[in-house]
């Protein structure tokens, strides 16, 4: 045996690798990589108890004890190991292998207890009944085998699969085992339920167009989820044996699945040899939507584990690196709107969020952010923007050629703003509240006293964003290409509560995108302005000088939305290209990736505490990131 301390701590710390993910990255550390550097992972196993981690790769059999710090080679197999188990009890760990054999070590020592011969080609997969007292396992050649965990012996061999055997599952009770056969675009393609305790076959389950590369009973035994070459996931109700949903999103085959010890999330890992994809998607099991996608992996991504309280995910690769995932802060999904979400906003209070959805939706919903129920919907007619007032009592939206304002404790409309000839698609209070700002999409800014409906206007060439500086002496108001400086303060007054008058409001123009800006937004100490458009990048903007700050680029589409974070240190942009992005406001540089939208990012926004930040796509959905600091 061999063992080799980890450096800094248990399997830790490495890395964190914020650049392709929301997630936290932990590459193992360097004396791990010593050891595990050199193969290519097959396979990886949490102890029950969260205390080790088995790996198989192609240098051998590897067990890290997480409290100990130390790694443990265990020797005496021949060939690659394809697949590793741990007991229920902890105890023992079984290993499969190319050389057909199955072994079973003693995990404390790290003592091989028993080699299990019988297998005619290799072994593929290895499970644990749930009691401990059968093994089974899988084989290229075509067979399962249940052993007899305390003697070593064969209990019996279950036949029907007409191509090898890949992957094995028992169920949480213990009397079906699944398994799933087939090899690259050949025969079988099948999902196979059988009695444990008869060895009869008890149900075939198709429907994949290639091989089944892995399943996974559900903790609570109700659904079977597959993973195969052909690019689906699908989940099966294992009473009836129908199939109850399939999941799309990989772009290349899907090599590895698992639950979440609450049943409530599915891993999936991709990719081929080389190949696109080499991501891990985590699903929604209860709507079956994809909730995010961990990229990192420079090759494909063969096997994933969780951890057994939920919060980490381990995941190997063909890149000859393991990755722990900290999953234990998934974003919630808000799910009403039938379209496009156009439009996010917090109120001051933090307790509620508004959301519009565009045409063919056409309403806007209040929801708890506690608890992410709805609240309230108002519907309304093509709405495109929505923004809260200081105090939280009223809810201005940007719908067709008019702002409406909204009660927020009775849901009800206050008052119509017309003025507006298009579209209306941003709307913005002053910090005091006494002014609303509207812009549209042909040219016009409306400047509203907080309760009449008398505008004052300002021309524009094309107003797609506007925004109050914290002292509200500015506004910014994002254009076809410019973006234009407007001075509010003592330049509008009142007179005789009648009418407005505005002497030379214009600022200043900042000039440097290329087209259109979407989105603006002061720093909370108003020194700089964040603005985002279909360039595809980010720029940030002094404020008292004109004068460009720093150019962010990352983004591969437009850029829709910025926002600051509530203590300034964080730029969140979102975009086209499916993703938000997150930014070091001082320094330029990006901090993270927040992938799971399946279509353009079109609204950001922070919460008053800065804990959560709110997400509006058109894949018709709205999501919470947990981005607080721990």
């Amino acid at each position: 045996m061999r063992k080799t301390p980890l450096f800094n701590g248990v399997l830790l710390l490495f890395a964190f690798l914020f650049v392709q993910t929301s997630f936290a990255q932990v590459i193992l550390s360097e004396g791990a990589k010593e050891s595990l550097g050199k193969g290519r992972t097959q396979d990886i196993a949490y102890s029950l108890d969260g205390a080790r981690l088995a790996v198989a790769n192609s240098t051998g059999l590897w067990l890290y004890d997480v409290h100990t710090a130390e790694v443990t080679q265990l020797k005496g197999h021949t060939g690659v190991v394809n697949s590793v188990a741990f007991a229920p009890d902890g105890t023992t760990l079984a290993s499969g292998s190319r050389d057909k054999t199955i072994r079973l070590w003693d995990v404390e020592t790290g003592q091989l207890q028993a080699t299990l011969k019988g297998h005619t080609n290799r072994v593929n997969s290895v499970a644990f009944s749930p009691d401990g007292t059968t093994l089974a396992s899988g084989s290229h050649d075509k067979t399962i085998r249940l052993w007899n965990v305390e003697t070593g012996q064969l209990r019996t061999t279950l036949k029907g699969h007409k191509n090898r055997v890949n992957t094995i599952a028992f169920s949480p009770d213990g009397h079906i085992l699944a398994s799933g056969g087939g090899s690259d675009g050949g025969k079988d393609r099948t999902i196979r339920f059988w009695d444990v305790e008869t060895g009869q076959l008890q149900a075939t389950l198709k429907g994949h167009k290639n091989r089944v590369n892995s399943v996974a009973f559900s903790p609570n035994g109700s659904t079977l989820a597959s993973g195969s070459h052909d690019k689906t996931i699908r989940l099966w109700d294992v009473e009836t044996g129908l199939l109850q949903a399939l999941l799309k999103g990989h772009k290349n085959r899907v090599n590895t699945i698992a639950f979440s010890p609450d049943g409530s999330t599915l891993a999936s890992g991709g990719g081929s040899d080389g190949g696109k994809d080499r991501t891990i998607r985590l699903w929604d099991i209860e709507t079956g939507r994809l909730q995010a996608t961990l990229k990192g992996h420079k090759d494909r991504v063969n096997t994933i584990a969780f951890s057994p309280d939920g919060s980490t995910l381990a995941s190997g690769s063909r890149d000859k690196t393991i990755r722990l995932w900290d999953v234990g802060h998934l974003p919630a999904i808000l799910i009403g709107h039938t379209k496009c979400v156009t439009s996010v906003a917090f109120s001051p209070d933090g307790t509620t969020l508004a959301s519009c959805g565009g045409m063919m939706d056409e309403t806007i919903r209040l929801w708890d952010v506690g608890s992410g129920q709805p609240k309230t919907i108002l519907e309304t007619i093509l709405p495109e923007t929505v923004a809260f007032s200081p105090d939280g009592h009223t809810l201005a939206s940007g719908e067709h050629s008019r702002v409406r304002l909204w009660d927020v404790g009775t849901g009800q409309p206050k008052t119509i703003l017309k003025g507006h000839t298009s579209p209306v698609v941003s709307v913005a209070f002053s910090p005091d509240g006494s002014i609303l700002a509207s812009g549209s999409v042909y040219g016009k800014i409306q400047l509203w006293k907080a309760g009449s409906g008398q505008p004052k206007t300002i021309d524009g060439s094309s107003v797609w964003s506007v925004a109050f500086s914290p002292d509200g002496r500015t506004l910014a108001s994002g254009d076809q290409v410019v973006i234009q400086l407007w001075d509010i303060t003592g330049q509008l007054q009142d007179t005789l509560n009648r009418s407005w008058e505005v002497v030379s409001p214009l600022k200043a123009t900042l000039k440097g995108h290329s087209y259109r800006v979407y989105s603006v937004a002061f720093s909370p100490d108003g020194r700089t302005l964040a603005s985002g458009s279909d360039d595809d990048t980010v720029r940030l903007w002094d404020v008292e000088t004109g004068q460009p700050k720093a150019i962010l680029k990352g983004h591969t589409d437009g850029v829709r939305s910025v926002a600051f974070s509530p203590d300034g240190a964080t730029l969140a942009s979102g975009s086209e290209d499916l993703t938000i992005q997150l930014w070091d406001a001082e320094t330029g540089q990006r901090q993270a990736v927040l992938n799971g939208h399946t279509k353009s990012v079109t609204s950001v926004a922070f919460s008053p505490d800065g804990a959560t930040l709110a997400s509006g796509s058109c894949d018709t959905t709205i999501r919470f990131w947990d981005v607080g600091s721990d």
